[in-house]
């Protein structure tokens, strides 16, 4: 699918709110429905999930209090069953130079964040269940 570069936001998140939570409420006031994006800042709280291939599920195997540098957090937005989704991964590091990684999960909390969010039009891009791995993913090109 080809597509061209729409509208532009950056932004700071509000500290103490969840993150994944707080990217996707910027995707529905402005109605975002199709994307990509960045975040810069911290975090405390991290939460991180990882999809387990074999039993084809997520799975939450990460739950660190504490405080971490985000070292990349980046994403894209798209639709699932007609809804704003936003799907993210993260790698976050820690006081003594140690990284974690894997998806982003709800419960991981701001201390600060910074976000850019580029907005692309031409189409859109609707999540459907893949039967090989057990996701809701984009549909393949033909």
């Amino acid at each position: 699918m080809e597509v061209v570069k729409g509208r532009t936001f950056i932004g700071r998140l509000p500290a103490r709110n969840d993150l994944y939570g707080s990217l996707t409420e910027v995707c529905h006031r402005y109605q975002i429905r199709l994307g990509v994006f960045s975040v810069i800042g911290a975090v405390k709280n991290l939460v991180l999930g990882y999809y387990d291939q074999t039993r084809q599920k997520y799975i939450q195997n990460v739950d660190l209090k504490g405080d971490f540098e985000i070292l990349s957090c980046l994403g894209n937005i798209s639709l699932k069953d007609n809804n704003i989704f936003v799907h993210a991964h993260i790698a976050a590091g820690a006081r003594d130079g140690s990284a974690f990684g894997g998806h982003l999960m709800p419960g991981t909390t701001i201390f600060a964040a910074e976000y850019h969010i580029q907005e692309l039009a031409g189409g859109e891009l609707h999540r459907q269940p893949d039967s090989e791995t057990g996701l809701s993913l984009w549909q393949k090109e033909n």
